[in-house]
């Protein structure tokens, strides 16, 4: 027994058998029939049937939300096909494909499936496939174009990202290079525009990219330019100039006076100055840790400051910069105040007994008013007026008793407490001498009715 369709054969069994499809296909659609076959007499065909195989659903056919979409934006994908109306119970699922390539999770039972974003490099041959679950039925479409259109960029700027708003040596720095549109792969290149030389190169989809400086130097200072290339043309930022702060260093404090040894009444100077550091720069002077007072920098360098002295400001000086990035404060230079410096001899000047009493101590300038007097008038005792003040009243007398002991005299001028720095003597008082001129020059000082010579002796 021979099974034939459309004249050719199929199968030839043996004896009286049947022939079966396992799965039919629209292939398998055609005429059949079966014939016999003997050696001892002529075989016989039967009847022809005419066999027709239904699709149980048609080939799928791929759509697109969009066959030429902009890169980044959304498509979606559609593998459409219709099951046989005595079929529709049957379970299908469906696979997409670009070239090659499986697109998603593979296979699943929805005919859609959604692209989020679709770039210049998806560009290319989609199709899909469908299936029954069982039997197994696979139908696939015709490949489909998507071109993925691609957006030049467009508005590209450098902007800096840096902590406190300023760009402060040792700190981080951010060039951020964005544009406002453009779509694709987008290449950010960063630019010195002194040097030319390129910073850095990202490639990334996004709209904006960031260069990092981990500890910016002095030397970073300077302007930056950017670009950004999708593959159209490449668009430059406009020029950003960037300064770097510079916090101040620790400044050197000198101490300047007219002559080695400062005195009371020299003018000194305190001039303070940090090596490094961005202007404006203030300076603050001090004495033991106390204000003495400040002074700007608006272009850099170092600042100065006069004080005139007096004994009390001897000790140690010392100074702080500060620019707003921190301040910075010297090593401390200590000074030594002498007594005031020393008035013109003249003998005949009663100035220069109060001038070393200040110096020597009662007891010299006692002797020393002794000599001077005994040398110029013998016996007799004068007062004279310093230099370039007004004298009232002046008292001279004369006394006949030798003159006491050294160890009991009293100087005649007397530096009773400055209530101002340019004051030296508070009083200055003429006293008639007696016959006890030992008692009368040891308490002359609390004597009431003595004679004001001068209220007050300026330097």
């Amino acid at each position: 027994m021979a099974y034939y369709k459309d004249d050719r054969e199929l199968s030839v069994f043996k004896e009286v058998s049947s022939f079966h499809i396992q799965s039919a296909v629209l292939s398998d659609s055609g005429n059949y029939f079966c014939r016999t076959k003997g050696k001892l007499f002529p075989g016989k065909s039967s009847n022809i049937v005419k066999i027709r195989v239904q699709e149980l659903f048609q080939h799928p056919v791929l759509t697109a939300s969009d066959f030429q979409p902009i890169e980044g934006g959304p498509v979606s994908l559609t593998c459409e096909t219709r099951l046989s109306p005595q079929r529709l119970y049957v379970q299908l699922r469906f696979c997409f494909f670009r070239e090659n390539q499986v697109l998603g999770s593979g296979w699943s039972s929805s005919p859609e499936l959604q692209i989020p974003a679709m770039w210049s490099d998806d560009t290319g041959s989609y199709w899909c496939k469908a299936e029954t679950v069982t039997p197994r039925v696979r139908k696939q479409s015709l490949q489909s174009q998507i071109h993925v259109r691609r957006i030049p960029i467009s508005n590209v700027s450098l902007e800096t990202r840096v902590p406190g708003g300023q760009v402060t040596e040792g700190q981080r720095l951010i060039l951020l290079c964005s544009v406002a549109g453009g779509t694709g792969n987008v290449t950010f290149s960063w630019y010195r525009e002194a040097t030319g030389t390129i910073l850095g190169k990202k490639t990334q989809h996004s709209l904006s990219a960031e260069l990092e400086i981990l500890a910016v130097k002095e030397s970073d200072a300077g302007k930056y330019y950017c670009q950004a290339d999708n593959g159209h043309e490449p668009i430059q930022s406009k020029v950003v100039n960037i300064p770097v702060r510079i916090p101040v260093s620790c400044p050197v404090l000198t101490l300047r006076a007219p002559r080695p040894q400062a005195v009371v009444g020299d003018l000194l100077t305190l001039h303070c100055e940090a090596q490094r550091g961005s202007s404006p720069i203030l300076y603050w002077f001090y004495h033991e840790n106390v204000t003495l007072g400040n002074s700007s920098a608006p272009s850099g360098g170092g600042a100065s400051f006069n004080i005139s002295l007096t004994a009390e400001h001897s000790g140690n000086y010392s100074c702080e910069a500060d620019n707003g990035l921190g301040s910075q404060r010297s090593e401390a230079v200590p000074i030594s105040i002498s007594g005031p410096h020393g008035y013109r001899r003249d003998l005949m000047t009663a100035r220069v007994l109060g001038g070393l009493f200040g110096v020597l101590g009662f007891t010299a300038a006692a002797l020393l008013l002794y000599c001077l007097f005994h040398k110029t008038s013998g016996e007799s005792y004068a007062t004279s007026e310093p230099r370039g003040a007004s004298r009232t009243n002046p008292q001279v007398s004369t006394y006949s008793s030798p003159i006491p002991d050294m160890e009991e005299l009293q100087p005649v001028y007397a530096n009773v407490g400055s209530v101002d720095m340019d004051v030296v003597y508070s009083q200055v008082r003429s006293i008639q001498q007696s016959e006890d001129s030992a008692n009368t020059i040891r308490t002359f000082l609390e004597n009431k009715d003595s004679q004001v010579i001068y209220s007050s002796v300026k330097k």
